[in-house]
């Protein structure tokens, strides 16, 4: 049962955290705001106040990624002003044990972190990918290191990789594109001006055939068969950064051949999922090193600890994340690992 005493603490805590996340997010957003050949991009395509719009949104995308640690920050803030006015040892004196204690905030935590995950990312990422979508490979997804797209194919036609300047219809329209088959003896390279995706099959036209004699023949149409589906081709031409929680549920249902490619999204998905339970990993730890008593208030030590423990878990979160999308790691084992982790260091140090 949730008393006065909770709504007490809760709702102190929950405005010093804020006021951080604010405070974290304005930083961010002057630090956007410079990016000054996307605000002139955007601004010519759209106008100004899309360009601000796109900035808004880069610096809530950063400030939910650097939410575990600006939880931590925000928590020790407040706990601190819970201490300085003795009030945690009045209520330790009435009998409170510090897990009665913090059963508010860490219920307001969870549902803060469920409605990050469900409704404040969703609009940020709709919103972003709209007037700024993330470019393939960055931020999340599968690499590249080249602006042009590339697919590896594979179907009854054997191995082919596929080069395109532009994409269309989350990947189901490919321009200016270039082929070139791994299996066929007799074609060594495909140009076409667009390629369309049927479902299992390339139709390609305006073609033009290279053969290994050096004759060139053009066709007005050419068909290679591809065992890739949709989500494989949403997923690779797009980023998993520009995918909602619920989109990403939507790919890995209709199925994903490519296991990179299903790792990528896989990762994304469970890290979204364990949000909540890393907040609370982070409050839990800023409880731990600042919520007992010091005779002389001489927190300094415990705070540097917290503070450093924090971002060791927030750094091992992000590498994980990386790990998990390139497939080294599993991705339910890369995000919800560190986010247990956080709550046992939590609930370890709370205890002793």
């Amino acid at each position: 049962m949730i008393t006065r005493l909770d709504w007490f603490i809760t709702k102190r805590m929950a405005t010093r955290i804020f006021t951080f996340i604010l405070l974290f997010y304005g930083l961010i957003f002057l630090s956007e705001s410079l990016d000054s050949w996307r605000f002139a991009r955007i601004s010519a395509i759209s106008g100004q106040g899309t360009a601000w719009l796109a900035v808004a949104t880069a610096a809530m995308r950063w400030s939910i990624k650097s939410l575990p640690v600006t939880v931590l920050v925000g928590a020790i803030i407040a706990l601190l002003e819970f201490q300085s006015h003795r009030e945690f040892v009045v209520m330790k004196a009435s009998g409170m044990s510090i897990w009665r204690i913090v059963l508010g905030p860490v219920v307001f935590m969870a549902l803060f972190g469920l409605l990050v995950t469900f409704a404040i990312e969703n609009i940020s990422t709709r919103i972003n990918r709209e007037i700024n979508p993330t470019p393939p490979g960055l931020g999340g997804g599968v690499a590249r290191s080249t602006s042009d797209i590339w697919l590896k194919q594979t179907g009854a036609n054997g191995e082919y990789f596929i080069q395109a300047e532009s994409a269309r219809n989350n990947g189901r329209i490919l321009y200016n594109v270039t082929i070139f088959p791994i299996n066929d003896a007799n074609i060594v390279r495909i140009k076409a001006a667009r390629a369309d995706f049927t479902g299992s099959k390339w139709r390609l036209s305006e073609v033009k055939l290279t053969q290994m004699d050096g004759n060139i023949r053009a066709r007005s149409s050419f068909e290679l068969k591809t065992a890739s589906t949709a989500s494989d081709l949403r997923l690779v031409v797009g980023s998993t950064e520009d995918f909602t929680y619920f989109e990403l549920v939507d790919a890995l249902r209709a199925g994903v051949s490519d296991p990179i490619v299903r790792s990528a999204a896989a990762t994304r998905l469970f890290k979204l999922t364990s949000l909540p339970m890393l907040l609370v990993g982070s409050l839990l730890i800023a409880f731990a090193f600042t919520a007992g008593y010091r005779r002389n208030n001489a927190y300094g030590v415990a705070i540097v600890y917290g503070i450093i423990t924090g971002f060791i878990v927030f750094v091992i979160t992000e590498m994980a994340d990386r790990a998990g999308s390139s497939g080294v790691l599993e991705p339910a084992f890369a995000t919800w690992g560190p986010a247990v982790v956080s709550v046992l260091i939590g609930d370890r140090k709370s205890v002793v």
